[in-house]
């Protein structure tokens, strides 16, 4: 019997292929569209988006305030005042205006 300590090329072949898929899928894991590395700009857009929207909710609330304070229901007659003089660009004779 004659054996050589070469191994046989199905076998070279088939370990090839399967180091060739197993970098293949690590490599996906890592940077394909649902890796680690999107997850992560995922995470950080979310969080950027909730702050956008937490800044968006603050001045709905406060422009809900503003409309609620000059309704028929309730009328801040300095509200008014401040919004009318800020429109039309008016002053009361009495006062000084500093620019």
């Amino acid at each position: 019997m004659n054996r050589t300590t070469r191994p046989a090329f199905g076998t070279v072949l088939f370990f090839s292929i399967a180091f060739g898929l197993a970098m293949y899928f690590a490599f996906a894991a890592v940077q394909g569209n649902f890796g680690l590395f999107r997850r992560a700009e995922i995470l950080a857009e979310a969080q950027d988006l909730k702050t956008q929207l937490d800044q968006v909710q603050t001045d709905v609330a406060r422009m809900e305030n503003l409309t609620a304070r000059l309704s028929d229901d309730y009328l801040d007659l300095d509200l008014l005042d401040e919004q009318t003089r800020k429109v039309l660009g008016m002053i009361r004779a009495d006062e000084i205006v500093i620019r």
